[in-house]
């Protein structure tokens, strides 16, 4: 696989600033996503023909309203129409402060909501993270905070309680006893629809302080990801599951793009959240258990990031991107099995 190229993140990013964080049909904008994926691909020259398809999509980037202020920042939490007095509130906050500062300051405070939106949210932040960690630049900074301020405005949390067994049990262990939804009980609607009534759903609250995270983030981040790549491919069965979970992989990679940027106590307090999404997806809308045969497959890494490009699809390409990284940290097969399991579920649409 080509080594990452970063070439044309900043003028990418540039370009997609002026539009705001929703897009046309009222869902997540993941255009500033797609494109640092794409440099870590090495697919720069993908990047702007991927923007121009993207465009139509778009919507304007508001114009700031009231300030945000900053004393009583919870009463401002959740309403996306203050994106962009909270997108300047960031501004201000990194033009003071190094970068790592604020993202360790505003990820403590952000991670009960690591699931809001979808966990598009901490996902966006995540790629903003590893953008300015290759390069610190104008640009980026922006982004960053524009990003914390997309996380911010979509922010909402998920129900919580204890449980006598908290933290005893391993990450396959705790989620086979995560209960699941009954169908007849499933909403429809989008997947912020459906995380939003587990609030309606009490057996689904104890699920945050089943597993056991250790000392060592990266190992924890190894193995929920895998984790998550199995369930994907034992849940992903129409094109609405297949995005669902492929959110429940890509957001606990997006715990690996945090984690070198952020204190220890920080990092916890975002992989004890990330856990807590995965199993909110898999509590709304799962049906089996994590996939424990994997089908074999003879594509190179290379040929499955040239097949991601070719499809297009926002959620093909940051999936692909994922898996493969999370292949590079830790080799298992599953990934792989995801990438082509959805190369093929989107020929079908």
């Amino acid at each position: 696989m080509p080594a990452p190229d970063y070439a044309p993140l900043d003028d990418a990013l540039e370009m997609l600033a002026q539009h705001g964080p929703d897009l046309t049909n009222g869902n997540f904008n993941h255009a500033p996503m797609v494109v640092e994926a794409l440099c870590m691909l090495g697919r720069p020259d993908a990047v702007f023909p991927w923007i121009e398809a993207y465009r139509p999509r778009l919507t304007p980037r508001a114009v700031a309203g009231e300030p945000v202020d900053w004393s009583r920042w919870r009463d401002h939490l959740g309403q996306r129409e203050r994106f962009p007095a909270w997108a300047r509130l960031f501004a201000a906050e990194l033009a003071e402060a190094p970068w790592r500062t604020v993202l360790d300051r505003w990820a403590m405070r952000l991670a009960p909501g690591y699931s809001a939106a979808a966990t598009h949210g901490a996902i966006r932040v995540g790629h903003a993270a590893r953008g300015l960690a290759e390069a610190e630049t104008r640009v980026r900074l922006r982004e960053l905070g524009d990003a914390l301020a997309s996380w911010v405005a979509s922010y909402s949390e998920l129900p919580t309680a204890p449980t006598a067994a908290g933290g005893k049990l391993g990450p396959r262990e705790a989620l086979a006893c995560v209960p699941l939804v009954p169908i007849e009980r499933r909403p429809p609607g989008n997947i912020a629809t459906a995380l939003n009534k587990l609030g309606e759903f009490p057996e689904f609250a104890p699920a945050i302080d089943l597993v056991e995270l250790g000392d060592n983030l990266d190992t924890d981040t190894a193995v929920l990801a895998e984790l998550f790549a199995r369930t994907y491919l034992a849940n992903a069965i129409d094109i609405r599951t297949f995005i669902v979970f492929v959110h429940s992989v890509t957001a606990v990679h997006a715990l690996g793009n945090f984690a070198p940027h952020v204190g220890d106590e920080t990092a916890r307090q975002l992989a004890r959240y990330a856990w807590q999404a995965g199993c909110g997806l898999y509590a709304a809308f799962g049906a089996a258990p994590p996939r424990e045969t994997i089908p074999a497959g003879d594509e190179d890494s290379e040929t499955l990031v040239d097949q991601a490009v070719a499809n297009g699809d926002e959620h093909i390409i940051k999936f692909t991107e994922a898996c493969l990284a999370r292949h590079k940290i830790a080799p298992s097969p599953v990934y792989l099995a995801a990438i082509r399991h959805a190369l093929g579920m989107m020929r079908r649409r």
